[in-house]
C-alpha cells in the first residue's frame, strides 16, 4: 500500500508535490513509508523537477513522527536497523539537489518535525504545532533535530525546545525564525506553490549550486568558505543558462532556462 504519493504540478509541470497519505495515523511513518519516501526522492533527484513541496493529505497533521506501535515489540537490533532506514529517509530529503518546501498544518512532531527541518523552507498554517518531544520518551532526536534546529532558531532556543520537549505554536515558531511563511490553512499550499514557481523559473544549475553552497558553507571558517563558494560559482559559468540569462537581459525579455 502506498502511504506516500507524488505528482507533477505547476505552470510548466516541473514542480513535484510529495503527499504524506496515512491520515488515520496522523502520517506517523513506518518502515514501509520511509522506504517509499526514499524511492520517491531518488526518482525526483534524477528528473527535470526544479522544486519540491512536501504536503499532507490531512489538515490534522503534517506528520506525528515514527509509528511507535510498529516499534513496540522490536528487538534492539530491529530498532537500530529500522533507524538506519529512517536516517536514509531524512538524508534523502536534505540531499535533494532541488529546493524543498514543507507545507505544514496540524502536528509536526518528533520525526515529523525532523522531516521539515531537512527541508529548505517551511510554509505553515496558524493551526500548525511543532515539537521535538523525544526526551519525554527516554530518547533524543535522531534525524537531524539537534543538528538542524539550531541553524534555524539559534542554539539557546534549540536547547530549550529539545531539552523540555515543548510543543510550539505556529506563532512562536514564526517569531523564533523557523518559518518562511505563516498563513491560513486554506492559503499555505498556494503560498508554497508561489515560492516554488519563482524558483522553477530560475536557472536550475544556479539554484542547485546556491542551495549546495549555503548548506556547505554554513559554519565553515571564512577563508575556507571563500574558496569553496567560488567553486560553486564556477560551476555556473560554463552553462547554456548563463549565456541565456545575459542574452535575455540585453534583449529585454524573460529568460528561458533549460538546465544546461
Amino acid at each position: 500500500m502506498a502511504f506516500v504519493e507524488w505528482k507533477r504540478i505547476g505552470e510548466q509541470n516541473n514542480i513535484a508535490e510529495i503527499i504524506l497519505n496515512r491520515p488515520e495515523a496522523r502520517n506517523a511513518f513506518t518502515t514501509a513509508m520511509a522506504e517509499q519516501i526514499i524511492e520517491i526522492t531518488e526518482e525526483i533527484a534524477n528528473s527535470d523537477i526544479r522544486a519540491v513541496l512536501i504536503t499532507s493529505s490531512t489538515p490534522k497533521a503534517f506528520c506525528s513522527g515514527a509509528d511507535l506501535k510498529e516499534r513496540n515489540n522490536m528487538t534492539e537490533e530491529q530498532w537500530k536497523n529500522q533507524h538506519l532506514v529512517f536516517q536514509k529517509m531524512f538524508n534523502s530529503i536534505q540531499d535533494l539537489k532541488q529546493p524543498v518546501i514543507a507545507v505544514v498544518d496540524g502536528y509536526a512532531l518528533a520525526g515529523g518535525m525532523e522531516i521539515i527541518l531537512n527541508c529548505d523552507m517551511i510554509v505553515a498554517a496558524h493551526t500548525a504545532k511543532f515539537g521535538l518531544p523525544e526526551v519525554t520518551r527516554g530518547i533524543m532526536p535522531g534525524g537531524g533535530g539537534t543538528r538542524l534546529l539550531s541553524k534555524r532558531i539559534g542554539v539557546h532556543r534549540a536547547k530549550e525546545w529539545t531539552c523540555t520537549g515543548k510543543i510550539v505554536s505556529a506563532e512562536e515558531a514564526d517569531k523564533a525564525g523557523l518559518l518562511n511563511v505563516l498563513a491560513s490553512s486554506e492559503e499555505i499550499r498556494d503560498k508554497a506553490l508561489e515560492i516554488a514557481e519563482k524558483i522553477a523559473k530560475n536557472a536550475p544549475i544556479a539554484v542547485q549550486n546556491v542551495k549546495a553552497s549555503i548548506e556547505t558553507l554554513f559554519g565553515m571558517p571564512n577563508e575556507e568558505a571563500r574558496k569553496k563558494e567560488i567553486e560553486f560559482y564556477n560551476q555556473c559559468l560554463d552553462t547554456e543558462d548563463r549565456f541565456e540569462g545575459v542574452r535575455a537581459f540585453v534583449e529585454k525579455r524573460d529568460p528561458v532556462f533549460k538546465g544546461r
